[in-house]
């Protein structure tokens, strides 16, 4: 036989095998590479069924088989029952696939009633599906920072709290989130620091603050269920009514000081008028006395005042200065001629 093929492959062209061998080499890579021969065979052992074909969908699909196939794989060792169409979905529309799987593993091991569904559409929604079902194994203790609040007595106190919760997967969808748990927690701190009549009461029944905060049920629409609320810390900040005080004594004595300053400017306007006022009758009484002299010429050129008349004036004038004197009273200019 080998003596008859011998002459055929003769006249075959060396470089037509090489090219066939070639062109075998690559049909071969691109198959093994489009087709993940290696996965269908990893799932046929696991028990998984899927076919060459569906994988092949995938590729066309733009969805990694891996992604999918293995997280089957991992559901199925686990005892679960789901669908690869159902998984594909999900990870077409953006979840992660692997980490719902592996919720789903984690909720049934610890009891927790957690379907296929709602695990999507929890991880759909932004949170973590599995730190959720962590979670409500193992409850999460969430420290509030410093939360200063001050009493009737106007002394401040500064509290931190641990508060513990836990996951309410049935909430997930649309719950608050651990801000709203922090921020109701510091808002119930402070009501029941600002009800209280002194800070000493605080102070000695730290536990009233955690009472009054968990009667008030902070975790309703929230994610989660709080356990236990803890102050773990109380600080004695700033006597805030003393400095209250001071503040509005130190309002007063600046209002005070500033309508004396306006008093005194009031007095000090009233003082510059009434000179004003003085000096102006002291320009009349000046004037007027500057006109004597011309109206007693004026009388004696028109023949009404007598020289004796006169002189009787200037000694009724020189008697009144000298009774002035005496009575210490001011003198007044005497008229000129």
């Amino acid at each position: 036989m080998f003596s008859v093929l011998t002459p055929v492959m003769a006249e075959i062209d060396p470089v037509a095998i090489i090219a066939i061998v070639i062109a075998a080499i690559v049909f071969l890579i691109i198959f093994f590479t489009f087709v993940p021969i290696g996965l269908w065979i990893s799932a046929a052992a696991s028990g998984v069924r899927v076919g060459v074909f569906q994988l092949v969908g995938m590729r066309i699909r733009k969805v990694v088989p891996q992604r999918i196939v293995n997280p089957m794989i991992k559901a199925t060792k686990a005892g679960l029952e789901l669908s690869i169409n159902k998984l594909e979905a999900h990870y077409l529309a953006g979840g992660n696939v692997d980490r719902v799987v592996n919720a789903l593993i984690a909720a049934q091991r610890a009891g927790i009633p957690l379907d296929f569904e709602q695990s999507c559409a929890i991880d759909l929604a932004g949170r973590d599906v599995l730190n959720a079902v962590q979670m409500s194994v193992n409850p999460k203790v969430i420290e509030t920072p410093i939360i200063a609040a001050i009493a009737k007595d106007g002394i401040e106190l500064r509290a931190k709290a641990k508060v513990t919760v836990r996951a309410n997967i049935d909430r997930l969808v649309g719950g608050a989130g651990e801000e709203t748990i922090i921020a109701r927690v510091g808002e119930g701190i402070v009501t029941t620091v600002g009800s209280s009549l002194s800070h000493k009461d605080v102070l000695e029944n730290p536990d009233s603050i955690s009472r009054t905060v968990l009667g008030k049920g902070l975790d309703s629409g929230t994610a989660f269920e709080i356990l236990s609320i803890d102050i773990a810390d109380v600080d004695v900040g700033r006597n805030v009514g003393a400095q209250l005080q001071i503040d509005q004594a130190e309002a007063d004595k600046r209002i005070a000081q500033a309508k004396a300053e306006e008093r005194r400017a009031m007095a000090v306007a009233q003082e510059q008028e009434n000179k004003a006022a003085v000096q102006g009758m002291r320009a009349k009484v000046i004037e007027a006395e500057a006109e004597v002299p011309q109206a007693i010429a004026a009388a004696f050129r028109s023949g009404k005042l007598g020289v004796m008349d006169y002189y009787n004036m200037r000694n009724i004038q020189a008697d009144t200065q000298m009774r002035e004197s005496i009575g210490g009273t001011a003198s007044t200019k005497a008229p000129q001629e």
